[in-house]
């Protein structure tokens, strides 16, 4: 299934060009669900969701996917996983370009992962809005992942099965001195869509083809099997560190060719498997302006 939420939280499945609205189906499942568990309620009932979809969906309202508005296909994450240097080409650019001063850069293993803001996240609609313009923005693209069940001390050989699906994910960088994780989790700096592509039609997550242009341009490009700790293994190491739920999201590091945004941009980030999302770039309307 390819799961996308759009609109005002309405939900929908993907299939070509057409999204069927099952806003209905989605919110049954989720209310079968005990409300004191932790994670999020429609990605620990996926299974439930499928089961209720009619083999003919003629019966369900059929939208546009060209005419509606993507939210991140994720409502309610838990906590945002982020891998620092999962390429060792992107650690080589980071260190002999200087671009994170201040900073060492070591290898995955030794650096560990970070969270970020579970209120960074948006969806491609909404787009990124640039906070602080005097200082260096950059794009990072990556591919996240989406945890489906509780998740703790998982091992490798096991990993894959906690996944419910995957996602393109922009992981949006403030440059400085400050803490990574202070940086990365401003307002709009976490993107993910374009929708959920599920597990089941994604098996094997390792040779996956990631690419992202700006106004056209290509700037970055990789293959998922040039990841130090692939998917498994990211997993595993986080699991060792924290239990995970439903919902919640990883974001599995990017690779070289990280540069700088600026209001006005577009981006475009794609991969054959998991669709293609356009991300527009805008400076920030402080409250105080609106007020």
């Amino acid at each position: 299934m390819k799961i996308c939420r759009f609109e005002s939280d309405r939900v929908g499945l993907v299939q070509g060009d057409a999204v069927y609205d099952i806003t209905q189906l989605a919110r049954e499942v989720e209310r079968q669900r005990d409300p004191s568990l932790p994670g999020d309620p429609l990605i620990a009932q996926l299974e439930q969701l499928r089961s209720l979809i009619p083999a003919d969906l003629d019966g369900l309202a059929k939208l546009d996917l060209g005419g509606i508005n993507l939210l991140a296909p994720v409502a309610r994450p838990g906590k945002i996983v982020a891998a620092p240097v999962n390429y060792q080409e992107h650690i080589q650019e980071m260190q002999e370009n200087n671009v994170s001063p201040g900073h060492d850069i070591p290898e995955i293993g030794k650096a560990g992962l970070f969270l970020k803001a579970a209120s960074s996240l948006v969806g491609p609609s909404q787009g990124i809005e640039i906070r602080f313009p005097e200082r260096r923005t950059d794009h990072e693209l990556e591919l996240a992942l989406v945890i489906g069940k509780t998740a703790s001390e998982v091992e490798w050989e096991d990993a894959l099965s906690y996944v419910a699906g995957y996602c393109i994910g922009l992981d949006i960088t403030l440059r400085g001195r400050e803490d990574r994780s202070f940086r990365k989790s401003i307002d709009s700096y976490s993107v993910l869509g374009p929708w959920l592509t599920t597990s089941d039609e994604l098996p094997y997550p390792d040779a996956l083809d990631l690419r992202l242009s700006v106004n056209g341009e290509e700037r970055q490009q990789a293959l998922t099997n040039q990841l130090i700790f692939d998917v498994r293994k990211i997993i595993q190491f986080a699991s060792s560190f924290y239990t995970l739920h439903p919902g919640d999201v990883i974001y599995t590091g990017t690779p070289k060719g990280v540069a700088p945004i600026a209001s006005g941009d577009v981006i475009e980030a794609q991969c054959p498997q998991l669709g293609l999302m356009r991300v527009r770039v805008r400076a920030h309307e402080s409250a105080k302006a609106r007020s």
